[in-house]
């Protein structure tokens, strides 16, 4: 099979992780990495994004360790729109969250219109931080978990507070 992923991964975490490990379970991958110029328009909160080729670049160091590990391949293109690779022929299976699920529709609509076959959408879970919420990118920038979802210390050097 040919899965389909994107985002703009910055920083890589578990969360994604999951969302590798299932896509890789699947078949062989293509990740549509969000461009520079897409990636603040994709953000649910303004914040910084690094640039595209150091994300690209963490982002092929984790497929590379993941790929391996089920002996598949794998491909990062950018991502000039929110719907982008997926609409194309050559896919079978669009790996989204539970918040891009509706962004998978959009995508099966538009391979519709095109006379593509819609993809199997396969909907991967979050992947829950220490204290009970969901693990982020944003999450992390702001200095709340690190990229596996442990409670990072207060700026003071002090442990976090456990609820």
């Amino acid at each position: 099979m040919r899965v389909a992923l994107g985002g703009t991964f910055d920083p890589v975490h578990d969360g994604h992780r999951a969302l590798f490990e299932r896509a890789f379970e699947l078949g062989d991958v293509t990740v549509g990495l969000t461009s520079d110029e897409l990636a603040p328009k994709t953000r649910h909160v303004d914040r910084y994004v690094r640039p595209f080729e150091e994300r690209k670049q963490d982002l092929e160091a984790v497929l590379s360790d993941i790929a391996e590990q089920y002996d598949r391949e794998f491909e990062v293109r950018t991502l000039d729109e929110p719907t982008g690779i997926a609409t194309e022929p050559g896919f079978d299976v669009l790996i989204v969250s539970p918040e891009t699920k509706d962004g998978g529709r959009r995508v099966n609509d538009i391979r519709e219109e095109r006379g593509l076959d819609p993809l199997q959408i396969e909907v991967v879970d979050h992947v829950i931080a220490e204290d009970g919420d969901i693990i982020s990118s944003t999450r992390i920038v702001n200095g709340e978990i690190d990229e596996h979802g442990n409670l990072t210390p207060d700026r003071d050097g002090r442990a976090p507070k456990r609820e």
